[in-house]
């Protein structure tokens, strides 16, 4: 009997020993297992109004920047830059023609003294002001149209993963408006959200340890970026009837805040692809 008592309190004591010394590893090195794969972005945004004649890339596909993705009907913004055209012509013809008659008016009251008032050439030396700001406007209305006409072809701003299109030849995109989602392939990153009290000693450029849920028989390396400076409250915050939200708590009760780490990740396996949202386990290593 007192040996089954031995034995029994060498196990427990090894327990709490193992227990022990997982603690401080935990307090030497913060640990969570809420952290997610992130990156930048791009909402692709149309800059002209017009309906899709052209889809040339498809949900899910890896891009290049400058690749087209999708061409907007360009016949409408075609016609309004031949106008422009026109309206410029013209402009530089008026131009023409004011600074004729001001020359003509000129070289007569040199030649006979008097033979045109101050006024006439006044209003001609104005004529030609006039003439040279509308052959300015024109230009600049050429220009817009010409941009206009350009941005009917919708392209990559960067390399990445072009997601969540529901966009089709025919489908009517409206300027300002974005259609799809563009996730910029050299931006990826970690955020680890820790608790306050974990965050203690913990430094830029310290090394982190991070295991995907979907590959978690690979451990990435990396270091810390940045630590985050400030979460949004839920407390005080407008409910119903523009009354203040508070959240029930206990008074013993102290919860500690998460703070979000961004980790800035190392090489990558080579066949390893990060998805945004991604699951991801974050370990810390003090230095």
């Amino acid at each position: 009997m007192f040996k089954r008592y031995i034995v029994t309190l060498l196990i427990v004591t090894a327990a709490l020993g193992i227990i022990y010394q997982q603690y401080q590893t935990y307090l030497a090195n913060p640990w969570t297992r809420d952290g997610q794969v992130r990156a930048h972005v791009i909402q692709i945004t149309p800059r002209v109004t017009g309906q899709i004649i052209n889809m040339l890339v498809a949900d899910n596909a890896h891009v290049k920047q400058g690749d087209l993705l999708f061409e907007i009907d360009p016949s409408i913004y075609q016609v309004n830059l031949n106008k422009g055209i026109a309206s410029q012509k013209q402009a530089e013809a008026l131009l023409a023609k004011a600074k004729n008659e001001a020359h003509r008016a000129v070289n007569l009251e040199k030649l006979t003294p008097g033979a045109q008032s101050e006024l006439t050439l006044n209003n001609l030396q104005n004529a030609i002001e006039t003439a040279q700001a509308n052959v300015l406007l024109a230009k600049a209305q050429v220009n817009e149209a010409t941009l206009n006409l350009k941005y009917t072809q919708v392209t990559a701003p960067t390399d990445g993963y072009i997601t969540n299109l529901n966009y089709r030849v025919g489908s009517q995109v409206i300027a300002n408006s974005p259609v799809v989602a563009l996730i910029d392939e050299s931006s990826f990153w970690v955020e680890g959200f820790f608790k306050e009290t974990d965050l203690n000693d913990v430094n830029i450029h310290n090394k982190v340890q991070v295991t995907l849920l979907m590959h978690d028989d690979e451990i990435l390396e990396g270091e810390v970026q940045s630590i985050g400076y400030g979460i949004a409250k839920s407390d005080g915050s407008t409910g119903n009837s523009l009354l203040p939200n508070v959240n029930p708590s206990f008074q013993w009760i102290r919860l500690a805040q998460r703070i979000p780490v961004k980790i800035r990740l190392s090489a990558l396996p080579p066949k390893l692809q990060l998805r945004v949202g991604m699951t991801a386990s974050v370990k810390i290593v003090k230095s």
